[in-house]
């Protein structure tokens, strides 16, 4: 209890959580009396972040700045028009495609939603969408970054969990594409039943086939990182240096928009993101040690037991418990907090497996980006376009209910995640 209540004063007065977690820590021990376990603190705090698998995410991370200052993103994006755009409610598609391909190279929800935002939203508002809706549709496309590999959550759960980092990416492959089939679907019920969607301009043959052959190179980052990893060539921190050159070369090279002279500022952008990143993990190494010393994930799995008697049942709980803690704690810190008590639960106990149960648990909270109280993805996509958080939630609430189906899919059919891992 004592714990609990330092852990919430020092987040309610805005202390960051991986020092949250750390001051958490240092309460437990001081108020069990074992203060021996001080010196093992930096130890254990160490540990956390001494794993060759988490320099992946400053390559992943780095690989998003040189694809957003090299006119990657916007490639990628004019190429999607050129396919589908002509069609009725063709904007509304391309932004979901285009954030698809973009998600392949990005990994990061808020990051995604704040590019794609800023080049879609405007885009789609002066051709005759509603810019809430178009925002909303935004923020809900930005789902898919840490869903398809390459995903810093999926890197962070892999340390958390003990399991490989290539598995996590590629258990990630038909949950991510699952959801932009839904998603369209919505898009195409909504565009029946609520919007009359406007048709894109309609391009020229050869206009379309310039369009597309001068943004195939791009594809090749995508193409160099995933397949990579599925195909065994690499672990994901080699494909991700592979994939920061294929970057690099193309947007030098290929488009021309990326000069030397911005490499220093986007690696410098690229370090500060990955810090904050480490932070959590290494403040997760020490919380989930004092977790187990508490006992902390036996208690909670004797209560669980008396609900759930079956992995269907305590999986659908388990996205019941991780909605509501992703409406008030986003991300990392989300995963941070949950996998070390679950997770045991749910492998030992269920016979879970642990490659499925961190998809569920990543999709969870991710939608936890687009729930209030806090959606930090809505405010993200607000800050860059002066849509209303609120409102976008509820204009978007089919794609919610979408999302929830998803989980649903994902807790009685393990095999959906499954798929790709060997």
């Amino acid at each position: 209890m004592i714990t609990s209540a330092a852990f919430l004063l020092v987040m309610l007065v805005g202390v960051p959580i991986g020092l949250c977690l750390c001051i958490a820590a240092a309460v437990y021990i001081w108020a069990s009396g074992d203060t021996l376990l001080f010196q093992t603190f930096p130890a254990q705090l160490f540990g956390g972040v001494d794993n060759y698998g988490l320099i992946s995410i400053p390559l992943f991370v780095f690989i998003g700045e040189v694809m957003n200052g090299g006119g990657i993103t916007r490639r990628i994006i004019n190429m999607t028009m050129a396919l589908i755009g002509a069609m009725k409610g063709g904007l509304a598609y391309v932004n979901l495609i285009a954030n698809m391909f973009v998600s392949s190279i990005l990994g990061s929800a808020t990051a995604q939603v704040a590019i794609m935002a800023q080049m879609m939203v405007p885009e789609m508002e002066k051709t005759g969408y509603d810019k809430t809706f178009a925002a909303g549709l935004t923020a809900y496309a930005g789902m898919l970054g840490p869903i398809i590999p390459p995903s810093i959550m999926f890197v962070v759960y892999s340390v958390l969990a003990q399991v490989p980092v290539g598995d996590m990416l590629a258990a990630g492959m038909v949950p991510g594409i699952l959801l932009t089939i839904i998603f369209c679907t919505v898009i195409a019920g909504m565009g029946w039943f609520v919007y009359d969607y406007p048709r894109g301009e309609r391009l020229t043959v050869r206009a379309r086939l310039r369009i597309i052959l001068g943004a195939l190179p791009t594809l090749s980052i995508p193409i160099v990182i995933v397949g990579s990893i599925l195909s065994g060539i690499a672990n994901p921190t080699e494909a991700a240096a592979v994939g920061a050159v294929a970057a690099i070369l193309v947007g030098r090279f290929w488009i021309g928009e990326l000069s030397v002279a911005q490499l220093p500022r986007m690696l410098l952008r690229a370090g500060i993101y990955s810090a904050v990143v480490l932070m959590l993990v290494a403040a997760a190494a020490v919380f989930s040690w004092v977790l187990v010393y508490g006992m902390v994930p036996q208690r909670v799995a004797a209560w669980v037991q008396t609900i759930a008697t079956d992995p269907i049942t305590f999986m659908l709980l388990v996205n019941v418990i991780l909605l509501v803690i992703g409406t008030v704690i986003d991300g990392a810190p989300g995963l941070i907090m949950t996998v070390p008590i679950l997770l045991p639960i749910a492998t030992g106990i269920y016979g879970i497996d642990p490659v499925h149960f961190g998809v569920v648990v990543v999709i969870n909270l991710v939608l936890g980006f687009l729930s209030p109280p806090v959606g930090l993805s809505f405010f993200v996509a607000s800050a860059v376009t002066g849509a209303k958080p609120g409102r976008m939630f509820v204009v978007t609430l089919p794609f919610f209910f979408a999302a929830c189906s998803l989980l649903i899919l994902l807790s009685i059919f393990p095999a959906i995640s499954t798929a790709f891992v060997k």
